[in-house]
């Protein structure tokens, strides 16, 4: 809620408010999730792609946001955990 509000009330000033949400993503803050075999393997058995995410899977999202390409997008929280949500 609070990117959507950041949004809605900065957005007259062509300030764009959004928000990156990672699933499991191996980088070293995650490294004790996916080097213990359990946990890598219960966090995979729930994703659809059956795997975790790579660092420049994220980045490229951020690029996104932040070039030309997604400059009308605006108060949404992008969810990149390989559908883990769904």
């Amino acid at each position: 809620m609070l990117i959507k509000n950041l949004a809605a009330e900065f957005g007259k000033f062509n300030i764009r408010t959004n928000a990156i949400a990672p699933g499991l993503i191996r980088t070293d803050f995650a490294k004790a999730l996916w080097e213990n075999p359990e946990i890598l393997k219960a966090s995979t058995a729930t994703c659809p792609m059956k795997r975790i995410g790579e660092p420049d899977e994220i980045a490229g999202a951020a690029v996104f946001l932040a070039s030309e390409a997604g400059s009308f997008v605006n108060g949404h929280t992008l969810v990149i955990d390989g559908g883990s949500i769904v």
